[in-house]
């Protein structure tokens, strides 16, 4: 059996700001205190990593720089989605040649493609580069759920690694799991469904409380990989209040916000996005302190 790309946690980082410009210095201090804390592969310019507001220049640079910073330490992972299939395709080609190790790829979104277009966007993208491809089904976002039928047909494309499924339907697991071979990996895209995705055969999460409590996320992601779901679902619940507070608002408004209670200052996100309200604000402050 082929393996997978990665098992347990990976971050979706948040992307640092300084005066509205992408902090790189901050960026790789970021990426050391993933590594230093257990974690092995990070997403970079994903949802969490504000990818609608960052130009393809910084997020090529994005991947240069986490890449040669992280070395053969961490995965970098670059987001590199778009409602244009040709546009995806370029993006993702020049991320490859920035050293990205994989591709994670969103929906794309407002276009609204059937199930065929679906499947011909992400064969067109995979063809075009030669590191794995992960799919990202996130239908709130998105406003596409991306049928089952379509991971069953992409499953049998070489470097098509998997998904990051982030749709409400916790069904849709074991349907996936039924549908595809083992080689197509599913790992969760909602940090509150971690361990019930992994015991229906799931690989672990892409995570964005990962970014303030990387050692817990990747605890509770092993223990339940091994088969302690006893642990795994301890843990879960202890991460609980603070995963609602990181999507009591859009995400990555909190988890921006609350990065200063990890020592980091990433500053606020661009808008459209800003900071959190003032009553969220209070709530995250109360969390911390």
């Amino acid at each position: 059996m082929q393996q997978p790309l990665f098992t347990g946690a990976c971050t979706a980082l948040v992307t640092p700001f300084l005066d509205h410009a992408v902090n790189y210095p901050l960026l790789e201090q970021l990426i050391g205190h993933q590594i230093s804390n257990g974690i092995r592969c990070v997403v970079l310019a994903g949802t969490t990593g504000e990818s609608p507001v960052l130009s393809d220049m910084e997020k090529i640079e994005l991947f240069r720089r986490g890449k040669k910073y992280a070395g053969d330490e961490c995965m970098i992972i670059a987001g590199t989605g778009s409602n244009s299939t040709e546009h995806a395709i370029a993006l993702s080609r020049a991320a490859e040649s920035a050293g990205a190790d994989a591709l994670l790829v969103v929906a794309p979104y407002y276009n609204k493609g059937n199930a065929e277009s679906l499947y011909l966007h992400y064969l067109s993208i995979a063809k075009a580069v030669r590191i794995p491809v992960i799919i990202y089904n996130v239908p709130t976002r998105t406003g596409v759920d991306i049928p089952v039928s379509v991971y069953q047909k992409l499953s049998a494309i070489p470097n098509i690694a998997g998904v990051k499924e982030a749709s409400a339907d916790i069904t849709k697991i074991i349907k996936i799991r039924c549908a595809c071979p083992d080689s197509f990996c599913v790992w969760s895209g909602n940090d509150d469904q971690v361990v019930p995705v992994i015991s229906m055969g799931g690989q672990g999460v892409i995570s964005v409380v990962s970014n303030l409590e990387p050692v817990k996320t990747q605890a509770m992601a092993q223990a339940a990989l091994a088969g302690d779901f006893d642990t795994a679902a301890s843990l879960q619940c202890q991460l609980m209040p603070l995963i609602e507070l990181l999507f009591g608002e859009v995400n990555p408004i909190p988890v921006k916000y609350a990065m200063r209670y990890a020592g980091f200052d990433c500053g606020s996100c661009r808008l459209p996005l800003g900071p959190p309200s003032p009553e969220h604000m209070k709530r995250i402050d109360a969390y911390f302190t």
